[in-house]
């Protein structure tokens, strides 16, 4: 008979062990974490079940990025409106999935603002290959702005940032702004436990990872940089890893350390992932891990977004290998100027 830890930290008593800190808290934020780990729970059971209930058929709908919407992108992002709208913590919402911004009724509203991806990879459900969920977390400003401009802050406003991953077990990684902890699903009791506390991405990783079948229309700096980590003057070449999911991508960074790279290109040239939900929240994270964001000019916590689906190009990693991209860029910046 397989013993049960009856004094495991769960993701729930970790968020009220830190609400005890600031004496100022009212619990909202506990409440919708709590609402989060729900639909991350309910994602990850319709995630598992793809295959057999045949959930992941196209739905003949196209999402306002222009891509296929599947039929559990649907599903995730219902599931995380309606645990969102129900927790009575949130005025506003900005999902992927929707044009425009969710505005929660009266009655039912907090000072929160989520944005978040609901199934982040989606088109690789078919293949088996690992997905997730990401989210930001921003409370609502006193001034009286508009409600778009409320959502529109720059990412050093994060209350609170994460994701869940969908592999070969569930997690969630969360940062509420003290650090990174992984929280691993525990599907015998239903909770996620701590099991990987104060998570740091190292200084220098040995991997990059990029989608190289768009080497072509990169700028000449990508190009040189990931030149310089196959043929290295010096010491081994660096390995390729590219899922092609982004959380999957990222949480590998960082594990291992190294650097992931969505550059902009020909065909994107202000980049392709979004900014509010996929590299804001992403960037958050490996900040807090000790890592390093940039869009090739600035950090990416630093750019204020002009719209809800803005694109962003995003390098993030360990320190040591942006610093080196960045420096990459910034020598045939002053090529160009030449």
């Amino acid at each position: 008979m397989t013993s049960i830890d009856s004094n495991c930290m769960t993701l729930t008593r970790f968020v009220l062990a830190e609400q005890r800190k600031v004496p100022s808290a009212t619990g909202d934020l506990t409440q919708l974490l709590n609402s989060i780990q729900t639909a991350v729970k309910a994602v990850s059971s319709a995630v598992r079940k793809a295959g057999i209930a045949n959930m992941y058929g196209i739905a003949g709908n196209i999402n306002v990025q222009g891509e296929e919407v599947k039929k559990l992108d649907i599903l995730s992002n219902e599931l995380f409106i309606n645990m969102l709208t129900s927790s009575y913590t949130t005025c506003l919402l900005v999902s992927e999935e929707n044009e425009n911004i969710i505005e929660v009724e009266t009655d039912k509203q907090g000072k929160y603002i989520v944005c978040f991806d609901p199934l982040d990879g989606s088109s690789n459900i078919d293949c088996l290959v690992s997905v997730g969920s990401i989210f930001g977390i921003y409370k609502k400003s006193d001034n009286k702005e508009s409600n778009i401009n409320h959502a529109l802050q720059h990412g050093r406003n994060l209350v609170a940032s994460g994701y869940a991953l969908y592999g070969s077990a569930t997690m969630i990684v969360l940062s509420i702004g003290s650090g990174v902890n992984g929280f691993m699903y525990d599907p015998s009791i239903g909770e996620f436990i701590l099991t990987e506390k104060n998570m740091k991405i190292p200084s220098r990783g040995k991997i990059y990872s990029i989608n190289e079948g768009y080497e072509s229309l990169w700028d000449p700096a990508i190009k040189e940089y990931i030149q310089s980590k196959k043929y290295p003057k010096n010491g081994k070449p660096y390995g390729a890893r590219y899922v092609g999911s982004m959380v999957a991508d990222v949480h590998r960074t960082i594990k291992y350390g190294g650097i992931f790279l969505y550059p902009a290109s020909i065909d994107n040239p202000t980049g392709k992932l979004r900014l509010l939900y996929e590299c804001i929240p992403m960037a958050h994270i490996i900040n807090e891990a000790g890592g390093k964001t940039s869009n090739g000019k600035i950090d990416i916590l630093d750019i204020v977004p002009e719209n809800i689906h803005q694109r962003s190009p995003i390098y993030l990693g360990s320190k040591d290998d942006v610093n080196d991209l960045l420096n990459c860029i910034e020598k045939h910046d002053k090529k160009m100027k030449m």
